[in-house]
């Protein structure tokens, strides 16, 4: 009997959690507008509350047994990693707008695939080249083909969002070496874990955002309950139950997010340029990903 060729049909479910994990992802720069408190405060509470909140899950659905094994060091860089692209890109939405911040963020993907061709020889299809130089082009234009050197904030911004694009990066290619054994769950607990104390140094060294005011706190403990936690979890379970292609493509509802939340909350708003520059940084990561995936 032939087997058929039709896909399976992908569960709603599984969508709806791949775009509440993305959406919840772009949280993390209102909370940081909102309480206007330091990025490393910031990026610590996200991180260890995060770890705190999987750590409960991991012991409530009985799956503490997993952390017995040793993380290895691998988990310890990519923790670390992940600490810095936080951090970084705190920052750079503290001083220019949140599209211009994530959508350099969303290069990363792009980036990773250039590394990847001469770090592990994946080599590059001429499609993938395009989606690249696509998504570079669609960058220029949300500056307006204007190159900012010069110390306005924006500019300032744009250094922090480079410097958070090359830690994303360098957390995705860090989690192509983890070890076979470590569960996804436990090894996100464990990233979460190491990038807190990674930042706990740099949160001591301006202690006045460790102790925040009253009204604060609510903000906080949503930091690491909805960014650090709940968008983690949903990502982790829509990655093992859709195709990698698909979960990619709808991750970028995370920048589509975060634009949104900048229009409407804080008045952010673009040119028409910048808008078809931004589609463009959008389309060029979608079909990278898909691309990725087929090869």
């Amino acid at each position: 009997m032939p087997v058929s060729s039709r896909p399976t049909a992908v569960p709603l479910s599984s969508l709806l959690l791949a775009v509440a994990g993305a959406v919840g992802m772009a949280t993390i720069g209102v909370i940081s507008r909102i309480t206007g408190l330091n990025a490393e405060s910031i990026t610590f509470y996200r991180l260890g509350l995060g770890a705190f909140f999987l750590l409960l899950y991991l012991v409530l659905t009985r799956r503490g047994r997993y952390l017995r094994y040793a993380p290895g060091v691998g988990v310890v860089i990519s923790g670390g990693f992940l600490a810095a692209f936080i951090l970084f890109y705190v920052q750079a939405m503290n001083y220019t707008q949140m599209a211009n911040a994530i959508l350099m963020v969303y290069l990363a993907p792009v980036f990773s695939a250039v590394v990847a061709h001469f770090l592990f020889r994946e080599r590059l299809e001429r499609a993938q080249i395009v989606c690249i130089a696509t998504a570079l082009f669609g960058f220029a234009m949300m500056q307006e083909f204007r190159l900012q050197l010069g110390g306005g904030r924006d500019a300032v911004g744009l250094g922090f969002g480079l410097l958070a694009m090359l830690a994303y990066s360098g957390f995705i290619l860090s989690n192509r070496g983890l070890p076979r054994h470590l569960n996804d769950r436990t090894g996100a607990f464990w990233q979460l874990f190491f990038g807190a104390l990674a930042i706990l140094p740099f949160a001591l060294l301006r202690p006045e955002g460790l102790g925040a005011a009253p009204w604060q706190w609510p903000w906080l403990v949503g930091a690491g309950l909805v960014p650090g936690f709940l968008a983690l979890l949903f990502a982790v379970l829509a990655i093992n139950r859709l195709p990698t292609a698909l979960y990619g493509t709808l991750a970028y509802c995370e920048p589509l997010a975060v634009v949104l939340f900048g229009w409407s909350l804080f008045g952010e708003s673009l040119t028409p340029l910048q808008l078809t520059g931004g589609g463009l940084v959008l389309a060029g990561g979608i079909f990278q990903a898909r691309l990725g995936q087929r090869a």
